[in-house]
Parts: C-alpha cells; structure tokens; sequence
C-alpha cells in the first residue's frame, strides 16, 4: 500500500500575521556530510529543518555506519561518525534526494572509497554531477562510472587548482570538504556565493578546516589532518523566507518573518519591490506586506546574488496576478517551466518557448486538481491556491515536503486554508 500525501488549498484570505523562518536545506545537508569528517565526537546541528530531505539524509548517515539522533521537537540533529561502517550509499537512499553526493568526501577520506548506487532529487532536466567526480579526479581520486553505479576511490587527497564552469553550491561545499583533509592547499575558483556556502564554510572552520576566500569566488583550503566535532546552528532557509514573502504578496495580506535576513534575498527583494510588495527590516524581524496592485516584471535566474532559480516558479505564480505581461528567463534548470500547464490549468496564460516564458498576468485564477513536479513548482502551486477562487487540490506533496517543514501548520497561523491529507493506494 503507497501511502501519497496532498494539499488542499481553499482561497481568498489575506495572509496576516507571523511566521518561523525555517533552518536551511541547502546548508543543513552538506553540513551533515560535513559532521562525517570527525572521526570522534559528537556533532550537534541546531535549527534543522524537519523536512524529508533531512529524514533521508539521516538514513544515508545511518546506512554507513553513524549514530544518529534526530530531535525533532528541539530542531537538533546529534551525530557520532566516530564508526563508519560502509562505503556504500544504497539506491533506496540516495535515488531518493540529490544530496546523498554530499556524503561521497567523507566516504573517500575515512573508507577510501565510495560506491554510489543512486543519485535523486527533483527532475530538473539537463542537470549533471560529471563536475563534482572531474573534481574529485583532480584531487587524486579514480572514478569508475558505471551505468547504474559510481565508484570513487582514493588512498588519499591531494591538493589541487579546480575550477568549477558554474559555481554550484553543492559543487563547491563537496569539493571544500574533499579538500579540507587533503594534503596540500587547494585552490577552487568560480566558486559559488551563496549564504549556505559561507554557513557550511563557518562550520568546517569550528572543526579545524582552514579555508578563505569565501563570498569572493576564489576558495583556498589548507588541508589539516583531522577535523573534529562541533555545535553549529543552521542559518535560516532564505528560500522558505522568499515563499512566504510572495505568500503575503499573492494574497495582498501582510506577515512578519522571524528570522528571515532580507540581503540572503538577493534580487529576488528587487524584483518584489519593482512589483509593489514593501519590506521593512526589522532586526531579526522582516515585515512584507502588499496593498496595492501588482506590477509585471522582468525575471532572469542566476546564481546569488541573482535571482535565485529555486524562487523562479514562486514568482512566475505571483507574475499571474500582475497587470500585465511579465517575462521570465531560466537560464540554470531547464526543466522548471513543467510549472506553467499546471498555471495554465488553474485559467492562467503562460508561454513557454525554450528557456523563456511570458507570463500573461490579470486573469483570475480558479481551483482546480494540479499536480508537482518537483519541490519548487509543488510550493508554488500552494501559492497559486492561496489566491485562486474555490479548492485547489495538489498531488505528489511528498516533494514540497522535501523542502518546507509543516508548511501547512504555519500557513494556517497566518489565516490561509491549507491542509496536508495522507491518501492510501
């Protein structure tokens, strides 16, 4: 029996009120990969996010041989890596999310070598891993890609000059770790800029690691002989923070973000701002509200501080309200625009043509059963629901479950009509 899980949104209630920004998903997971590198100790990681991805994540650590404990009430993640046990990163794991080839640098440095047997997450299109083994290549290790599983093994790094064609974060935190007992200095450029980059960075600092250059695009790692055991709190999710900013903009309604740091938005807080939404920073506090009509907008994803690609289908939800034509360019994933039919189901006009869409705004949106079809277009498909007239009913909510932790708990704290339903087949 499958167990499908389900939102059901009903519209019309302008959000109003306050929101817990959550811990970072793209910080929390190369951070966990990052406690497996201490080989005595325990880890402990505060404000973690109780999201699906983290319950895989968890698994994997577990798989290989770590004690695991997750507290879920106290948002902390206690980890003793002081006994790994095996190489191998098992298929029903891994398929499951993509960071699971955030664990491979561990596996290299304190077994020699990791076996790979899946590599999961949301089907993004032409996306590929090839940098992170060409990386792993570079620092001394061998890499058999087989059809069905990867194989990377090494007695041991050495430093090496990498660079990255685009500056991944997930490709940047992994090639940090593998460095940072390597032997030698390392030197990465084209690194990634984001927030999480500099969390994880500060972490691997706690614990021994010398690195600098980070937020400059050229990382230096000293590679050291061990790393040792931390307490670390995650940063908050900047992606959670920019849903429930559009939350409050798609629905003309006003919230105050606990925890939200509005310069982790980037262009994202410009392109709000050029639609009509106001901020007002608050210290820890970020008040986001919206009163007047929405302005079309010209969108173009890249890496931070650009306009964040996991945000694109949010926005592309919001630009339907705008009056006006709004224009939207994906230039990261070329697989996000699976979003517009399912908008266009709910009675909105989207044109896709390759990478670039026109978002048609002003006609009003009606509920309807859509589907996600991946994490970023399921929670934009929430957003959508908020503003739509009538029930909008999404399935396969198991992916905005990998991303929001009780999103529909704090959804209803803010007045919005959102349930999370268990279905059996």
């Amino acid at each position: 029996m499958t167990r499908m899980v389900r939102y059901r949104v009903r519209g019309g209630n302008a959000l109003r009120g306050t929101a817990f920004i959550q811990g970072a998903k793209n910080a929390v997971l190369p951070m966990i990969g990052a406690a497996l590198l201490a080989t005595e100790g325990r880890t402990v990681l505060r404000n973690v996010p109780i999201i699906e991805d983290v319950r895989r994540a968890v698994e994997l650590a577990e798989a290989v041989g770590a004690r695991v404990e997750l507290h879920e009430a106290e948002r902390t993640l206690v980890i003793d890596a002081s006994k790994l046990t095996s190489a191998v990163l098992p298929a029903e794991i891994a398929r499951r999310f993509r960071g699971s080839v955030l664990f491979v640098p561990a596996l290299l440095h304190r077994l020699g070598e990791a076996v790979i047997e899946g590599i999961g997450g949301c089907n993004l299109g032409s996306r590929n891993l090839d940098f992170h083994y060409l990386g792993y290549k570079r620092l001394g290790a061998v890499v058999d890609d087989g059809e069905t599983v990867i194989t990377v093994k090494a007695a041991g790094l050495t430093g090496a000059s990498l660079y990255l064609d685009t500056p991944s974060h997930t490709g940047t935190e992994n090639l940090i770790m593998a460095a940072a007992l390597a032997s030698g200095t390392t030197v990465i450029e084209n690194a990634a800029l984001e927030p999480e980059v500099l969390d994880v960075i500060e972490m691997l600092t706690k614990m021994g690691a010398k690195i600098s250059g980070g937020g400059t695009g050229f990382i230096t790692v000293q590679g050291v002989d061990e790393l040792r055991a931390v307490e670390h709190q995650v940063m908050p999710d900047r992606l959670d923070a920019g849903v429930f900013a559009m939350a409050a903009a798609i629905t003309g309604g006003e919230v105050n973000l606990v925890g939200a740091q509005l310069d982790h938005l980037g262009v994202v807080r410009w392109k709000l701002e050029q639609m009509g939404v106001e901020f007002a920073d608050q210290g820890a506090v970020l008040n986001v509200g919206r009163d007047r009509t929405l302005r079309p907008i010209n969108v173009i994803t890249d890496t931070f501080p650009g306009f964040a690609t996991d945000l694109q289908s949010p926005i592309m939800t919001v630009a339907c309200l705008a009056d006006g034509a709004s224009y939207i360019h994906e230039r990261i994933f070329d697989g996000r625009f699976a979003l517009a039919a399912e908008l266009n189901r709910m009675g909105a006009t989207i044109e896709v043509e390759g990478s670039r869409a026109v978002v048609h705004g002003g006609a009003p949106l009606t509920g309807t059963s859509v589907t996600a079809h991946d994490l970023r277009s399921g929670i934009a498909l929430v957003l959508a629901g908020l503003a739509a007239e009538g029930e909008t009913v999404i399935s396969n909510g198991y992916l905005i479950d990998r991303g929001h932790a009780h999103l529909a708990e704090r959804m209803q704290a803010l007045g919005a009509d959102v349930t999370r339903e268990i279905c059996t087949t």
